[in-house]
């Protein structure tokens, strides 16, 4: 099975905003694009990837995205994040009616194609699947198998709405990448130990952050 992933960047100036300690808060938005950047790069390499479909109607983030080779879906219902992805998941089977989707958070600096692609062969065997987060209360990849609706619940304890909705909760030993997303400078350290891509890196480098930006995949 091949998936169409969807994922979601809301405008950058508006982003991360616990990550303010990290760098200043003038950091904050690049923090926010080099994390899509890596996130969206690692996709991409994964085998059992068609292609990356990024909700957004930031300009910036855009034009980076699409030279990685990603497609833009304006953010038209602008009505937050789960219409947002429910929007995007529309607009990828409206070109690809027998489309797996699967929508992945857009701060997983860490990702791994590998470790993508193990967690995408355990979702196919569900119609619904999603995988928690690295503290077990969140979600970072929610999966709808052909001729599925997705229905997202993203945003705080989603773990619990998305079980209560009838989606299969997936455990991927050694995915650890596809969980760690990064809301705080503790996450970002976490990521750091996992080893973050280039752009994370570059952002990461100058910084007083334990490992710096050294520790890359």
């Amino acid at each position: 099975m091949h998936w169409s992933l969807v994922v979601p960047l809301k405008p950058l100036s508006l982003a991360k905003s616990r990550l303010a300690g990290a760098g200043g808060g003038a950091m904050r938005p690049r923090f926010a694009l080099a994390f899509a950047q890596d996130t969206v790069a690692a996709a991409l390499s994964c085998p059992a990837v068609r292609g990356v479909a990024v909700v957004t109607d930031d300009p910036l983030a855009a034009a980076e995205l699409t030279v990685l080779g990603a497609r833009i879906v304006p953010d038209a219902p602008a009505a937050g994040l789960n219409a947002a992805l429910a929007h995007g998941a529309d607009a990828v089977r409206a070109v690809c009616p027998g489309a797996a989707v699967a929508a992945l958070n857009a701060d997983l600096p860490a990702l791994r194609a590998a470790e993508l692609a193990q967690v995408l062969a355990v979702a196919s065997q569900f119609p619904r699947a999603f995988l928690a987060d690295s503290a077990g209360i969140g979600t970072t990849f929610l999966s709808a198998a052909p001729g599925v609706e997705l229905r997202p619940a993203f945003g705080g304890r989603s773990r619990s709405r998305h079980l209560s909705s009838g989606a299969v909760e997936i455990v991927v030993e050694g995915a650890e990448s596809v969980r760690r997303d990064v809301d705080t400078a503790g996450d970002l350290r976490d990521a750091l130990e996992l080893g973050v891509g280039p752009y994370t890196a570059a952002r990461c480098a100058s910084l007083p952050l334990p490992g710096g930006g050294s520790d890359t995949k």
